[in-house]
């Protein structure tokens, strides 16, 4: 009887330290991201929380968020603002306003270039017009139509530039739903998409400028004339590689007032999630969100009470 006993225990402590173990080899495989944020045109202050419980719901990020002064900040609070990026195996963007300063700039270049995994979510590609290796990292970003190239695709699926000074500068119509079309379903992010989903009502971006240097496209939306659009395919998503690192920009996302539409799109979760541990690992193993959109139909989480 004794003996029994003693099994029993026996087992149950080893049936406990396999749980054990496997919970920490679970912790340890998950990813550190920082979401920055702070200032912006858009409300940052709706916008994080909601991508923050997506992305903890994936289960494949530990997250901490850093918050920038406030515009017109005096030089005290800046010389505060030193994130440690080499802590983390990903940075998402979720800001557009006053330029960082030199030493957080330098720090961010030198971490993506040695592998570093860069995420811009929709208007911090408006950011830094003035800083020059951003602008290689996004590729296209909100800059008027003498800043530089733009880049769109035309009728046979290929990339067509613009020259710089000919065509519309940044700029979108009215939100609203539109078509999501996928160019690249081989990739990891992309990989198990329908061709073409219906996006939560959002901007549609256009006229993008930059150096639109290495860009690689992974999905377009048609700007509509009737949209106030341009009678183009527009770059919703694509990464650059910037020396080791990456770099995923999507221009979905906008949210305007307490509007989260655009962030509770089940087919922007997927794009965000996804992107996120591409840009950490060059694989993808978050599945595509339930009910992911189709052609006909924009479907979203419910919003948060």
């Amino acid at each position: 009887m004794f003996p029994l006993v003693l099994r029993k225990l026996a087992w149950c402590l080893t049936a406990f330290l396999v749980v054990l173990s496997s919970d920490l080899a679970r912790a340890e495989d998950k990813l550190k991201l920082l979401i920055v944020d702070g200032q912006n045109n858009h409300n940052w202050k709706a916008m994080t929380p909601v991508m923050r419980a997506e992305l903890e719901k994936a289960g494949r990020f530990t997250i901490d968020v850093v918050t920038t002064p406030p515009n017109g900040a005096p030089k005290k609070d800046w010389d505060a603002f030193r994130p440690d990026f080499s802590k983390y195996e990903v940075v998402l963007s979720n800001y557009n306003g006053e330029l960082w300063p030199e030493e957080v700039r330098v720090a961010l270049v030198k971490w993506v270039g040695n592998g570093g995994g860069l995420v811009i979510i929709h208007a911090a590609n408006n950011a830094f017009p003035e800083w020059p290796e951003w602008n290689r990292m996004i590729g296209l970003g909100w800059r008027d139509a003498n800043y530089g190239p733009r880049l769109t695709i035309d009728a046979r699926g290929l990339p067509m530039k613009t020259e710089p000074g000919k065509g519309p500068g940044a700029g979108h119509g009215p939100q609203h739903e539109y078509p999501i079309d996928i160019r690249d379903s081989e990739h990891p992010v992309t990989q198990g998409m329908p061709l073409r989903w219906m996006h939560g009502a959002d901007e549609l971006y256009h006229g993008q400028r930059g150096p639109a240097e290495e860009m690689n496209v992974l999905a377009t939306a048609y700007s509509a004339n009737d949209r106030s659009g341009t009678g183009a395919h527009e770059p919703m998503i694509w990464w650059i590689p910037f020396g080791k690192g990456k770099v995923f920009t999507t221009v979905m996302g906008h949210v305007g007032g307490n509007d989260t539409r655009a962030i509770r799109c089940r087919g922007f979760i997927s794009v965000m999630n996804r992107g996120c541990e591409w840009v950490a690992t060059g694989k993808v193993t978050i599945p595509l969100t339930a009910d992911f959109p189709p052609t006909h139909e924009a479907r979203l989480i419910p919003e948060a009470k």
